[in-house]
């Protein structure tokens, strides 16, 4: 879809409710009315460097709905009004948001507002969850379904972050399988390894031994949790599931909560 097709549709959009104002509110100005209107089902976007290259940022008043690369504007656009049923347009400026995207898009710690009025309470909750994964760490997807309040959902987790709307800062790519390995990834498999490579998370450690303990502590860790991180090499006991550590004798770290994933 060309940039003169999006300006068709959202003006031949306008002329009908321009026709309809006259008719329905005949005392109100009918461009105030079809501003109103279309402020209610018209986001904007911006484009942005990623470490996956530029992609798009779609957002509304109360903040970021959607990211995701495209080989142009254009496509993006159309594929916004696909997915989400709305017009998306370029070049209303957010300046603020635009510095906090990038922030975070090169790995700082910094809140970006997002609206996630589109996605189901589960979704959100899942969502909500996942954004809070530090940069550096990985957890499973049965960790994301408890905290998430939802025991057992793991498959339906992995629905979520297969339909994340806003990957990167959402963190997807942070949750791995139950066994450790890094799985699918909406942008493939490669690129969620390279994701984490970057946060300095190594996939090949965790793969098949996601937990890790010391028994100078007696706590049990994901094998990414800070505190984890700071366990001497010499004293870094791997385990392949939370039960084997337990049973073992360590206690499930306060920090990561794994008991969260058994």
């Amino acid at each position: 879809m060309s940039k003169a097709s999006i300006a068709h549709d959202t003006e031949r959009l306008a002329g009908v409710l321009r026709e309809t104002a006259a008719r329905v509110e005949p005392r109100r100005d009918p461009a105030v009315l079809v501003d109103d209107v279309l402020a209610g089902v018209t986001d904007s976007f911006f484009g942005a460097d990623s470490p996956i290259g530029t992609v798009y940022v779609a957002f509304g008043p109360d903040g970021v709905r959607h990211l995701a690369p495209a080989a142009t504007e254009e496509e993006f656009a159309r594929r916004y009004r696909e997915r989400f049923g709305r017009f998306v347009v370029h070049g209303v400026r957010a300046q603020v948001l635009e510095e906090k995207v990038a922030a975070a898009l090169a790995g700082e710690q910094v809140e970006v507002p997002l609206d996630l009025s589109l996605t189901t309470p589960f979704q959100r909750r899942v969502l909500e969850i996942v954004k809070g994964i530090a940069c550096g760490e990985v957890r499973p997807y049965a960790w994301v379904a408890h905290e998430a309040g939802s025991s057992g959902a793991s498959r339906a987790v992995g629905n979520v972050m297969a339909n994340n709307p806003i990957p990167l800062i959402v963190p997807c790519h942070r949750v791995v399988r139950n066994d450790g390995h890094t799985g699918n990834y909406a942008f493939g498999a490669d690129t969620k390894v390279r994701l984490l490579e970057l946060e300095g998370v190594s996939p090949q450690e965790i793969a098949g031994s996601p937990y890790v303990a010391t028994p100078t502590t007696g706590i049990v860790c994901h094998a990414t949790c800070r505190n984890a991180r700071r366990i001497q090499p010499e004293n870094r006991l791997r385990f392949r599931s939370l039960r084997a550590a337990t049973e073992a004798g360590y206690r499930p770290c306060k920090v990561c909560r794994p008991a969260a994933a058994a």
